[in-house]
C-alpha cells in the first residue's frame, strides 16, 4: 500500500484495513480548484493537515463545496518537496480517541501545494495568479505566533524585514513580506476582496496579522515602493478583513507507535523526514478527536459554509471571550504547568503526568479554583464543560503521544498571557484577593527552577527552545541544587526578572507576588526531591 494516487486505486485494500477514503471526485476537485481557487492556507504543518484539510475534506465529502485547498509553505520548502509532492498531496490522519480506538482517514482535499519563495519564478508566479483570481475568498494561517513578529526576542527588527522594507514588494525574503507582496498583487489586479484569517494559537491573532501586514504596506508606501491606495485597500473592510479566531486541537509530532500501526496495515514509505530546518514531517499526522474553531464572521468575498462541519462563526467580542477562556484559564495554563513540572520530574508523556495525583491536583486547582472565577462565559462554549473535557478526556488520553518537552517550547513567550491575565483580573476585581493565588505562583517559581536545566533527581536536561532562554538563565546561574538560601537572598537576585512584565504579564513585585514566588523557588532548589516535596506540600494545602 502506497500513499499516492496510483496506490489508492485498490480501494478495497484500503477500506478493508479500516481507512476512510475521499468520497468525492478528486481529479474534478483539483481541476476546479486550479481554475477557481477559493481557499489558500499558509503553513503546511501538522495542525493544518489534521484540522483545516480535514474540514475541507468533510465539506467535499458532503457535497457542500467543489473546491479544495491550496497550501503554501513559506518557511521550510522541504515540507512540500519531500513530503507533499511525493505523495500527490495526500496524507493520512490518525485520530487517537481516549477510549483507545483510532480512526484512519486519507485526506485528499489539498488540490495544490505551493512554495512561497519569491526567488522561484514558477512557484511565485503561480501564487500571484491565484491571488489575482476573483474566486479567492480566504487565506488561513498556521505559521505560529513568531511568524507574525517583525522583531526578535529583544525587540530588534529582523534583518530580513529591514531589507524587505527597503527593497519593496517585488522579491521579499521574509514570510510576512511575501504574504503582503501577494496582497499587493491582489490590490493591483483590481482591489479584489479577501479575508486574511489567522488560525494560530495566540491572543488576538487577527490583530497580529493585520499589524504585520500594515507595517509592510506603510513602509513600502513611505519609501515610494507601493501605491498610496494600498493602505486604504487593506483598511477597507469591504475589501480586506483580518478576522480573529480561536483554534484548539492537540496535534503532536508524528509518533513511532502510530507509524507502527500503519506499517502493520502494509502502508509503505512512512519514514519521517527531518528537514535541514529541523522540521519533523511524515506522510501521516496523529491528533486528538476534540477540536474547536471559532471565527469572527467577516468575509468580504464570501466563504465556504464551514459551520456545516463544526466551525463556529460569531462576532469579534465572542471570539475574544472564547480565546481568553482557553488561553488564560481553561487549557493553556494547565498545559504549561504540566510542561514545566513534567520536565522537572522526568516525565516524557503528558498523559502519564495525569496519573500523578500531585500534578492532577495542580492543574485542577489552577483551572477550577484559581482560573474559573475570572472567566467570562462566551456563550458559544461553556467554560466549566471545557475544563471538564480538558482534565478528564483530553490531557489524560493515553493514546496521545504529547510531551511536556514540546509544550515547554517558548515558555517565556507564554507566561504573560497564560497566567498574567488571571493575575490582572484578580487585581482589578475588588471582590477577589490576588493573595488567594497559590498554585499559579508555584508554576512561575517552577519555571525559574526549570531554567537551571537540572531535574528533580539532579540530572541535567536540555531546556526546550525559547528565544529568551539564555537571557533568563542569567538570573538563576548563581543558584545550585542543594543550596540553602533565604527568600530575601533569592528575591534579590531574581527581582529584575520577576519585575519583567513582558514575561510575566505583570510586575510581580507590584502585584504583591514576588515574595511568594521567591519563597517557593528556595524550596524547589533545596536538593534532590525538593520539587516533588514542594509540589506535594502546596497542592494539598
Amino acid at each position: 500500500m502506497k500513499l499516492s494516487v496510483k496506490g489508492l486505486e485498490n480501494t478495497a485494500e484500503w477500506t478493508g484495513k479500516g481507512y476512510a477514503l475521499p468520497k468525492f471526485d478528486r481529479p474534478a476537485m483539483i481541476e476546479e480548484t486550479v481554475k477557481n481557487p477559493t481557499w489558500v492556507h499558509f503553513g503546511a504543518g501538522n495542525i493544518f493537515r489534521a484540522f483545516h484539510a480535514n474540514l475541507a475534506q468533510r465539506m467535499l465529502d458532503a457535497g457542500e463545496t467543489k473546491t479544495g485547498i491550496t497550501v503554501a509553505e513559506g518557511f521550510d520548502y522541504e515540507i512540500i518537496e519531500k513530503q507533499y509532492r511525493p505523495h500527490d498531496n495526500l496524507s493520512v490522519l490518525v485520530t487517537l480517541k481516549a477510549d483507545g480506538s483510532i480512526e484512519k482517514t486519507v485526506i485528499g482535499s489539498i488540490a495544490e501545494s505551493c512554495i512561497l519563495d519569491s526567488e522561484n519564478d514558477a512557484e511565485y508566479s503561480r501564487l500571484k495568479e491565484i491571488f489575482s483570481s476573483d474566486s479567492l475568498q480566504l487565506c488561513t494561517f498556521t505559521v505560529t505566533e513568531k511568524g507574525y513578529s517583525l522583531v526578535n526576542g529583544r525587540g530588534e527588527q529582523l534583518p530580513a524585514v529591514t531589507a524587505d522594507f527597503a527593497a519593496g514588494p517585488e522579491k521579499p525574503a521574509s514570510y510576512m513580506g511575501k504574504v503582503v507582496s501577494l496582497l499587493y498583487t491582489r490590490y493591483l489586479a483590481g482591489q479584489k476582496p479577501i479575508a486574511m484569517v489567522s488560525t494560530d494559537n495566540c491572543s488576538h491573532n487577527g490583530e497580529k496579522l493585520a499589524g504585520a501586514v500594515m507595517a509592510f504596506a506603510n513602509a513600502w508606501i513611505a519609501n515610494g515602493l507601493a501605491e498610496k491606495g494600498f493602505a486604504d485597500y487593506l483598511q477597507d473592510e469591504t475589501k480586506v478583513t483580518f478576522p480573529w479566531s480561536m483554534i484548539d486541537k492537540i496535534t503532536p509530532r508524528p509518533d513511532a507507535s502510530v507509524e507502527k500501526i500503519l506499517k502493520e496495515d502494509g502502508l509503505e514509505d512512512l519514514e519521517p523526514v527531518v528537514t535541514s530546518k529541523k522540521t519533523y514531517v511524515a506522510p501521516f499526522v496523529n491528533a486528538e478527536e476534540t477540536e474547536y474553531l471559532v471565527v469572527e464572521d467577516k468575509f468580504p468575498n464570501g466563504r465556504p459554509a464551514l459551520e456545516k462541519v463544526g466551525v463556529i462563526f460569531t462576532d469579534r467580542d465572542t471570539v475574544n471571550k472564547v480565546e481568553r477562556m482557553k488561553v488564560t484559564t481553561c487549557l493553556n495554563p494547565l498545559h504549561t504547568a504540566l510542561a514545566v513540572y513534567g520536565c522537572l520530574l522526568g516525565y516524557t508523556k503528558i498523559s502519564d503526568e495525569m496519573k500523578d495525583e500531585d500534578l492532577v491536583k495542580l492543574v485542577r486547582t489552577i483551572g477550577y479554583k484559581e482560573g474559573l472565577p475570572v472567566v467570562v462565559n462566551p456563550g458559544v462554549l461553556d467554560p466549566k464543560e471545557f475544563i471538564d473535557t480538558v482534565v478528564n478526556v483530553r490531557i489524560p488520553n493515553p493514546f496521545m503521544p504529547d510531551t511536556p518537552q514540546r509544550i515547554a517550547t517558548d515558555t517565556s513567550q507564554k507566561l504573560s498571557i497564560r497566567y498574567g491575565e488571571t493575575i490582572k483580573s484578580y487585581l482589578a476585581d475588588p471582590k477577589l484577593d490576588v493573595m488567594d493565588l497559590k498554585l499559579i505562583p508555584l508554576v512561575q517559581a517552577g519555571w525559574l527552577r526549570y531554567l537551571m536545566a537540572v531535574d528533580d533527581a539532579g540530572k541535567a536536561f536540555e531546556p526546550s527552545p525559547d528565544p529568551l532562554l539564555a537571557d533568563c538563565q542569567k538570573y538563576v546561574k548563581d543558584f545550585t541544587l542543594g543550596q540553602k538560601v533565604t527568600k530575601e537572598e533569592a528575591k534579590d537576585k531574581l527581582l529584575p526578572l520577576l519585575q519583567n512584565a513582558q514575561i510575566f504579564g505583570v510586575d510581580l513585585e507590584k502585584a504583591g507576588l514576588s515574595d511568594r514566588v521567591a519563597g517557593y523557588f528556595t524550596e524547589l532548589i533545596a536538593g534532590t526531591g525538593a520539587v516533588r516535596a514542594a509540589l506535594h506540600k502546596y497542592v494539598n494545602e
